[in-house]
């Protein structure tokens, strides 16, 4: 799993807790990768693994969470030079290292991202425990992402 935002942005360090959650527990199997922002560097991690999971916060859509299968981009996706979205990363992943991961995007529902500040919203926090649970299920039952 990859936890990525700005812990100094409020629930936008949503990604980032969730990682540090998942690491705290030390699954046998599970790695777990902390950053702001996606990079091409990420390409060469999730090349190493069947399956990859983004942890970001989302500024809008459900709560507490969302989980989407990334689809394989028949293109390259647009980036910039400081950052890639999880679908970048994983084209990348496919093309420089003939990755065949599966990623999924876990979109953790946020509400406050004005100014600047540590610290998750209390409504946030709700869902980064329900997704948190989520994640724990998925991966302790012996589930196989799909």
């Amino acid at each position: 799993m990859i936890g990525y935002g700005n812990p100094g942005r409020i629930d936008d360090g949503l990604g980032p807790a969730l990682s540090a959650l998942l690491d705290a527990r030390a699954l046998k199997g599970v790695s777990v990768e902390t950053d702001y922002q996606l990079v091409v560097d990420h390409a060469h991690e999730i090349a190493r693994h069947d399956y990859v999971i983004f942890a970001d916060a989302a500024i809008s859509g459900q709560a507490p969470f969302s989980f989407t299968e990334i689809p394989i981009a028949a293109t390259q996706p647009t980036f910039n030079s400081h950052s890639l979205s999880p679908e970048a990363a994983m084209f990348f992943a496919r093309t420089m290292f003939g990755a065949k991961t599966k990623g999924y995007i876990l979109g953790i529902r946020g509400y406050e991202y004005e100014g600047f500040g540590e610290g998750i919203s209390e409504r946030a926090k709700e869902n980064l425990d329900a997704a948190f649970l989520f994640i724990l299920e998925l991966l302790g039952q012996g589930k196989r992402i799909s």
